[in-house]
């Protein structure tokens, strides 16, 4: 049987979560189906999903296959394209992750107007607080903040963020203004896992790194929940400046001992293909960077390496 036939079916299966599902999708007889996804496990000597009577999982194996057969699959298709002369027309599926409140606040928004540009192309998103392999899970954009470690990735960067100490007015008025590292154990914290961990925040003196101990009442690995708490005059609470942004800009927070904070973080867009790159990757990729290095709550890097050649 054709291995492309048996990859699509695979895919099929894995996203519609079930054989008689893909096989209407597909067009085909579920036996059929059945069939192909037996063949292609015997030929792999590799279970790639588990069966019952009630559900369908893909194994091991199978997560990391699927990775691998959506990338292949989304090639072929892009090849005949090009062969065609349809390659200057993005079109197709372009899966995106990004963090959860920065997707759905920054990235999202982009992705709106990507879509409006290109009606052939459709976008699915991921948007999670997690570390996503683009390649296990066919992922074509990601958006990262932070430092990235080497790897075959390509990345550009589109601006950076702060990490901020902030409170509310009404808790700051009543327990007073912080005006040095030391003032921090007389305050009540709120301890975000999503940036530290829970017990020592970081700051920057004379070029130096000092941990500060904290003892916070509550800590919670959601930024909307930690954003929360210290709009409600719980404490004092360190996120990152977009996620802190609209309730400083509406004076529901303020900034905190600004001259302490440690070095911004980095924001990247990310791909995993070659200089070949494909019309979807490269029309989403180009959106994504323009959109990002305008957005107001992103501040431009200095240095600008790994963009596309003309």
């Amino acid at each position: 049987m054709n291995r492309l036939h048996e990859m699509s079916v695979f895919q099929a299966v894995a996203d519609a979560g079930g054989f008689s599902a893909a096989a209407r999708r597909l067009a085909l007889s579920t036996p059929a189906v059945t069939r192909a996804i037996a063949s292609l496990e015997e030929r792999l000597g590799a279970r790639l999903l588990h069966r019952t009577t009630r559900q369908m999982q893909l194994t091991e194996a199978g997560e990391r296959y699927l990775g691998d057969c959506r990338r292949l699959l989304a090639e072929i298709d892009e090849a005949d394209r090009a062969a065609a002369g349809l390659h200057a027309e993005p079109r197709g599926q372009l899966l995106v992750t990004a963090s959860a409140l920065f997707g759905r606040l920054h990235v999202a928004p982009a992705l709106f107007g990507l879509l409006a540009l290109h009606r052939q192309l459709t976008v699915r998103t991921l948007f999670v607080d997690r570390v996503v392999n683009l390649s296990e899970e066919g992922v074509d954009l990601a958006v990262r903040i932070g430092e990235l470690p080497d790897s075959s990735l390509r990345a550009v960067g589109v601006g950076h963020v702060r990490r901020v100490l902030v409170a509310a007015p009404a808790y700051l008025a009543q327990c007073g203004m912080p005006v040095a590292l030391a003032d921090l154990a007389d305050h009540a914290t709120i301890g975000f896992t999503g940036l530290s961990v829970p017990n020592d925040w970081r700051f920057q003196v004379d070029g130096q790194q000092r941990q500060v101990p904290i003892s916070p009442q509550l800590i919670t690995q959601s930024a909307d929940v930690a954003l929360d708490a210290a709009i409600a005059g719980l404490g004092l609470v360190r996120l990152l400046s977009y996620q802190a942004d609209a309730a400083v800009r509406d004076g529901r927070l303020e900034i905190l001992l600004p001259a302490f904070e440690p070095p911004p973080l980095p924001v990247h867009v990310l791909h995993h293909e070659g200089q070949r790159v494909s019309a979807k990757v490269r029309a989403g990729f180009d959106h994504l960077v323009a959109a990002l290095r305008a957005n107001p709550v992103l501040q431009p890097l200095v240095h600008r390496t790994g963009e596309f050649a003309p």
